[in-house]
């Protein structure tokens, strides 16, 4: 027996099979995506959506790299209250059928991992929007955060069917942070934004509600048509939805959208108080009108910002050209000039002649 025959069996590596590297690799990526799933993506794409019309709306001086940093702070402060939120709402999520299968409920993630997530990416979010915009920014993001976990879903969500008006506070403030990023400051235009988004929260919640109140009932939790029943609820939607169209407005109002902006607001506005109305009118087993009018609400709100995007940017293109326009009229003045001064003395030295 040489060497070699001994060394070999402890050198030897077992074998994986490719199937069951395969698993591991698959269950590593659904693993990654139960993550992913925990920061409510779609609702993080609104807040950091909203977040960047208030940012471009200001007009500050950030610049491009600190300005993209600052909308992932965002997007990663709104994914961290989505994450802490299902940690808290596990045991209502697992009772409720459009929720069951969100990841703590399906046992993807447990709830100790949901918790660790939440709160490490939401304090590398506060902290990296501080160092990379300001204070003001960092710390609105904070107050956001904390008041959709702690206000929002383990108090108000519980305890009153006012829920959804009083916490929809926290999803309305992503353009005041955005714009707060870029100025420093919370600006009356950013509060006007604000303020759309916490109109525009009640009628678009309470109109998933109406088709999803015996899940709400079984899992006891207060909303409005589990307590107040349909009409009342379909009665606060149609005066939150003429608020709504008002509050729409105020931009073209106060001066700082066109009245393009003013014209689409106006459109959606009517089509958002049609749709109510005629969710007052329908008959109570008829969940067609409610599903219309909550599809219609998360279109009518990403319209609006879009168009009032397109006049930001569109206003921004035109001072760029203006001040282009500027220099080039400088410049050439400034060339002209020596000539024409040399003109003048010219003139007057042969009157003094």
């Amino acid at each position: 027996m040489n060497v070699k025959t001994i060394v070999d069996p402890f050198c030897e590596k077992t074998a994986v099979p490719a199937s069951s590297r395969f698993a591991d690799r698959l269950a590593e990526r659904w693993r990654l995506s139960a993550f992913f799933e925990l920061t409510k993506p779609r609702v993080m794409v609104l807040a950091v959506f909203t977040a960047v019309v208030g940012l471009i709306s200001a007009h500050g001086e950030l610049d491009p790299l600190r300005a993209l940093i600052a909308v992932f702070s965002i997007a990663a402060g709104a994914g961290a209250a989505g994450a802490l939120n299902m940690w808290y709402d596990a045991d209502i999520d697992a009772v409720m059928a459009r929720t069951s299968m969100r990841p703590i409920p399906r046992g993807s993630v447990s709830k100790i991992e949901a918790l660790v997530f939440g709160a490490v990416l939401g304090a590398v979010a506060v902290v990296v929007l501080a160092l990379s915009t300001n204070l003001t920014a960092a710390v609105l993001l904070a107050c956001t955060i904390l008041f959709y976990v702690v206000v929002y879903t383990t108090w108000l969500k519980r305890f009153t069917p006012q829920n959804i008006v009083i916490g929809g506070a926290a999803g309305a403030l992503p353009p005041v942070i955005g714009w707060a990023a870029a100025t420093g400051e919370i600006g009356l235009e950013s509060l006007t934004l604000f303020l759309i988004i916490f109109l525009w929260t009640p009628p678009h919640f309470w109109a998933l509600a109406l088709n999803r109140s015996d899940d709400y009932a079984r899992a006891g939790v207060p909303m409005l048509p589990v307590v107040a029943g349909r009409r009342a609820t379909a009665r606060q939607i149609l005066i939150y939805s003429g608020l709504l169209a008002l509050a729409s407005e105020l931009p073209w109002v106060l001066g700082f959208a066109s009245t393009m902006y003013g014209a689409i607001a106006a459109v959606c506005g009517a089509l958002f108080l049609l749709l109510a109305f005629q969710l007052t009118r329908s008959v109570g087993a008829d969940r067609r009108a409610a599903h219309r009018l909550f599809v219609f609400s998360i279109s009518y709100l990403f319209v609006l910002f879009a168009a009032l995007l397109i006049d930001q940017v569109g206003d921004s293109f035109s001072s760029m050209r203006s001040s282009r326009a500027g220099g080039i009229v400088g410049s050439v003045n400034a060339e002209l000039l020596p000539g024409a001064a040399r003109s003048a003395c010219c003139t007057v030295n042969f009157s003094e002649v």
